[in-house]
């Protein structure tokens, strides 16, 4: 009668999966908006704001540093071609096109 509750194990499926801190700033950041180093120190409880960025960057989102008078702030954009071009001379060198 309540199968629908139990997958094929018996186990509850009524609850939601608990996010992680890391995907819940990624999901605040990928709004739009700026979020300053201060919200992600108190909502989320982190230590390091900065090394949670930095975490988010390895895994290859594109996050900027915007520093004002207000403090640190930060936000996810697209990656300018500057970027795109230092990132292909790391990785393949100076070497051109069909040289």
């Amino acid at each position: 009668m309540f199968n629908f509750l139990f997958n094929n194990k018996g186990e509850d499926k009524m609850a939601r999966d608990k996010l992680s801190k890391t995907q819940k700033v990624l999901n605040l950041l990928t709004k739009g908006e700026s979020v300053s180093w201060k919200a992600l120190r108190n909502k989320f409880d982190l230590r390091s704001p900065t090394q949670m960025i930095g975490k988010l960057r390895n895994q290859g989102v594109m996050i900027y540093t915007n520093k004002s008078s207000k403090g640190v702030s930060y936000r996810v954009g697209t990656p300018s071609k500057a970027v795109i071009a230092a990132g292909q001379k790391a990785i393949f060198g100076n070497t051109a096109y069909g040289a």
